[in-house]
């Protein structure tokens, strides 16, 4: 299948969101697909306001529509809400072509917590947005049910998947990356902004160590408020599986994920999970044996982190290994919704005679 995928996340950009899509991408083109991705990194940018490491396309429309007309796609996916997104949808509308999106991220938790912008304008942008997909993706039961509140429709599930060699038990201590830091380590890995809540876990009277790996707006002020935390900055790789698998309880604080891949990616670890009762945490660590819930807010997420000092880490990898990238790639592959084969080889077509018939005429010369 000859499959678009549009989306305003992409590399460099580190974070979950750009994980799953770079890897679903490179499962399906393993399963045979033709997979063209339109992304920033293909046009002029800006740096967004207050989120300078991520870039905006600029004056997109054209460039994206010639790059629908080169590729000729069979089904086409709108990842995110951004400039790109938004041109794809454009696109798709005018041009009657079935589309698929999926919601990776709470757009409007994160735009309230960042401007004084009511919850209420978010979910009303995200509906209009979603609204002529044909099947909008979300990763978890519980977000499928919060949205369905909010009036969405047309709403499928698709979870995640984890990639299990690089991030093994067997990285513990290979490399040493907690050398001389007490123990027990309590990590935390994502973006250090404020719709992480990572403040819910750096001010946490914790025995050992607690570590933060990742970069972001928040992360001066928090390294300033609270010295006793080890920010160690951004880590990729192998270095990254080390300090998920040389940890002892990873802590999730986040209110706002849809579902937190890095949850995953630390119990494949082999490392058990401490997390609030949000979206994410709640469709996966009950009965996982993998983690512990808290119980409130942050009396409830300490007592969270002591419990799972207690979790079997044998246990916590074995729930992990249930999840696999290629199983969330077939899924991504099933809920597209591709044009039907004699409408879509008539449209191109029509389409390619429409472009020749528009080519300026060669100017006779004159006798």
């Amino acid at each position: 299948m000859r499959i678009l995928l549009v989306t305003d996340a992409w590399e460099p950009q580190v974070n979950g969101v750009v994980r799953t899509l770079t890897r679903v991408v490179a499962e399906l083109r393993e399963l045979g697909d033709q997979v063209e991705v339109i992304s920033p990194d293909q046009f002029s940018t800006f740096p967004m306001p207050t989120y300078p490491e991520i870039k905006l396309a600029v004056g997109a429309h054209e460039k994206v529509q010639q790059r629908f007309k080169s590729f000729e796609p069979e089904a086409i996916h709108i990842a995110t809400e951004g400039p790109l997104g938004l041109a794809a949808r454009r696109i798709c509308i005018e041009w009657k072509l079935p589309f698929t999106t999926s919601y990776h991220t709470r757009f409007p938790e994160y735009v309230s917590a960042r401007a004084p912008i009511p919850l209420a304008a978010g979910y009303a942008y995200m509906k209009w947005f979603h609204k002529p997909s044909g099947r909008l993706m979300v990763a978890t039961p519980t977000m499928r049910e919060e949205l369905e509140r909010h009036g969405f429709r047309n709403l499928s599930f698709w979870s995640k998947g984890v990639d299990t060699v690089l991030f093994n038990p067997d990285k513990r201590g290979n490399p040493d990356v907690y050398k001389d830091l007490p123990r027990p380590i309590f990590l935390n890995v994502g973006r250090v902004a404020v719709e992480k809540n990572i403040e819910a876990f750096a001010c946490l009277d914790l025995p050992g160590t607690k570590v933060v790996v990742g970069d972001g707006p928040q992360r001066e002020e928090l390294m300033a408020k609270y010295p006793e935390v080890v920010f160690a900055g951004m880590r990729h790789g192998e270095e990254l599986a080390a300090y998920f698998a040389g940890a002892d309880v990873f802590v999730f604080p986040s209110l706002t994920d849809t579902f937190g891949l890095v949850i995953l990616e630390a119990m494949s670890c082999g490392t058990p999970v401490a997390a609030f009762s949000a979206p994410g945490p709640i469709d996966i660590i009950p009965n996982s044996g993998a983690g512990v819930l808290a119980e409130g807010q942050t009396d409830g997420l300490k007592e969270a982190c002591l419990e799972a000092l207690k979790v079997s880490r044998e246990r916590t990898r074995a729930f992990a290994s249930q999840f696999s990238w290629r199983a969330c790639a077939e899924e991504f592959q099933r809920l597209l919704q591709p044009y039907p084969e004699p409408e879509k080889s008539r449209f191109w077509r029509r389409l390619r005679r429409l472009a020749r018939l528009r080519r300026p005429r060669p100017v006779e010369p004159e006798l």
